[in-house]
């Protein structure tokens, strides 16, 4: 009994001389907590007023928080007498294992950050990214999900897009459709190119300011092969394309000028001919 009483009164002492610290920490934490949730709404109503990206908004909040909690804990810990330099040697190490094995998730990560800061591309853009051409579907924090002109929908990670060249088409609202047409030797240039001219001016959503050009690209072997450059906005780009050849057909139909294709000519010789 007598050592039963002796150990509750050593316990006793040692609750007695922790409790202050304890209840010190937990005082410490529960205002540590409330301050940082003040400083993060003051955080992110500046982010709003700078005019940063919604998307990019959540992301940089939520890293803040977690750099600014982490710093909270160790103060905490080493209010109860918590050794901190352990603590953070510990969390050093965990954080660079963390780091090396998800070290191609968390360059996505940086490069998502980055699209949704400095914007070489947002939603709704026309791009080529990777060989890939299409409208911006979704930016994420990994990857960017764009829908191809062929209707696909393509994940590129987002280390990947900006690790190549980024082509933004939809920059100036305005793209030049490239088109060819194959002429006959026998017909007139400067006949055909004001058919075309017109049949463009017919094409529906094709842009006429600035003017369509239709000059000579080369001469081929059985035609001359024309160069025919409408313009059209991203969003009208494949009915300007289609459309173009589809008036170009009928108005070179209408004025009787043939489609140029190859010919071969073969001569028949009589008798008396083989014979001289």
């Amino acid at each position: 009994m007598e050592i039963l009483t002796e150990k509750l009164g050593v316990l006793a002492e040692e609750l007695y001389k922790w409790a202050p610290k304890v209840v010190g920490a937990i005082l410490v934490l529960l205002i540590g907590l409330w301050i940082i949730g003040g400083i993060m709404k003051m955080i992110r109503k500046a982010m709003n007023r700078s005019g940063i990206d919604p998307d990019v908004v959540p992301f940089l909040s939520s890293l803040i928080s977690v750099i600014l909690k982490i710093l909270l804990v160790i103060s905490v810990a080493g209010m109860v007498g918590v050794e901190t330099t352990s603590f953070v040697a510990l969390i050093g190490m965990v954080g660079l294992a963390v780091g090396m094995a998800l070290q191609g998730t968390l360059g996505h990560f940086a490069s998502g950050v980055m699209i949704l800061l400095f914007k070489p591309y947002k939603v709704g853009d026309l791009v080529e990214i990777q060989s890939q051409v299409g409208h911006v579907e979704e930016i994420q924090v990994f990857n960017t999900i764009i829908t191809t002109l062929d209707n696909k929908r393509v994940i590129i990670p987002n280390g990947q897009a900006t690790s190549g060249l980024i082509t933004n088409l939809s920059t100036y609202n305005l793209l030049r459709v490239d088109l060819n047409v194959a002429m006959p030797y026998e017909e007139d240039f400067d006949k055909v190119q004001e058919i075309i001219l017109n049949a463009i001016r017919d094409t529906p959503k094709a842009i006429l300011d600035p003017e369509p050009t239709v000059e000579i690209e080369k001469f081929g072997e059985h035609n001359i092969l024309l160069a025919v450059r409408p313009h059209a906005t991203p969003d009208d780009y494949w009915d300007v394309y289609f459309g173009s050849y589809r008036t170009i057909k009928a108005a070179l139909g209408k004025h009787n000028i043939k489609v140029a294709y190859p010919k071969r000519e073969v001569s028949v010789l009589n008798s008396a001919s083989l014979a001289n």
